[in-house]
């Protein structure tokens, strides 16, 4: 072969990265709605390497920091680029640090990710995907922004989202991952491919302009599931909680027989 099949996966990861620098030209050249579609095709070819990494069984370290370094462009620079360019370029210094923050955190989002991830496989992840995060920005851009709403309710959300996803990327909030494109896995998680098939035909039947209200609700579902949890979490039974006090006793117990034989051995 050419081409090693370890290296296939890559190819859609340098593709992905190819969209983002592609983005940026386009922005830089006013064309802000293209731009925005490049950075949704960079996530298709996101989602395309990860699937085909898993089903060629081709994942590695390589792989994984590739991806990342791709995701930067994609999902950090590109999107801060595309937000500087359209709106934050007017307040100066003030919108540059602003616009940055999608990119800076990318970053930090995803140097955690990879110094945290245990295996290749994955069934949630701890904050909001970069992916997500700049596909928010983008169907909203394309659809909402001066557009569905009013410019003064615009001028507003843009500035929620702009501090409320870089936040979010780093939070401990848990989000749910696609799973494994398989017959054992689609039996197992058939009312996530059922919601995720629906989705899909949702927004193309809107011809896109409900992807934004989607990736919303994805959002508040990975906040809402963390807060649940954490309220929810089992409480040891009572059983166990006297053994636990009763082992604590035993070894507080033995701690002072050692210090009382210590201080008799110095007398």
């Amino acid at each position: 072969m050419l081409v090693s099949k370890k290296f296939i996966p890559s190819l859609f990861t340098i593709l992905n990265a190819f969209c983002g620098f592609l983005s940026i030209v386009n922005a830089a050249n006013g064309q802000f709605e293209t731009a925005s579609w490049f950075i949704v095709y960079a996530t298709l070819f996101d989602m395309v390497d990860g699937l085909v990494a898993r089903m060629l069984k081709t994942s590695s370290d390589f792989g994984v920091e590739l991806d990342s370094l791709s995701d930067v462009i994609s999902f950090g620079v590109a999107p801060s680029f595309l937000l500087y360019s359209i709106f934050f370029k007017d307040f100066e210094g003030i919108g540059i640090a602003l616009a940055s923050l999608i990119m800076v955190f990318s970053a930090i989002r995803l140097a955690r990710f990879n110094v945290e991830l245990i295996g290749y496989d994955k069934d949630k992840f701890k904050g909001l995907p970069t992916p997500i995060a700049s596909v928010t920005i983008c169907s909203y851009l394309i659809f909402y922004h001066n557009k569905i709403f009013s410019d003064n309710l615009s001028y507003y959300l843009i500035f929620i989202l702009v501090i409320a996803l870089p936040i979010l990327m780093i939070s401990r909030f848990t989000y749910i991952t696609l799973p494994k494109l398989s017959k054992k896995s689609i039996k197992k998680n058939f009312p996530i491919f059922l919601i995720l098939i629906s989705v899909l035909i949702i927004i193309g039947l809107t011809k896109g302009k409900s992807a934004f209200p989607f990736v919303i609700l994805y959002i508040l579902s990975g906040i809402i599931m963390s807060i649940t949890k954490m309220f929810t979490k089992r409480k040891p039974p009572r059983s166990e909680k006297t053994e636990v006090r009763s082992k604590y006793s035993e070894v507080r117990s033995q701690k002072s027989n050692v210090k009382s034989e210590m201080e008799k051995g110095k007398l």
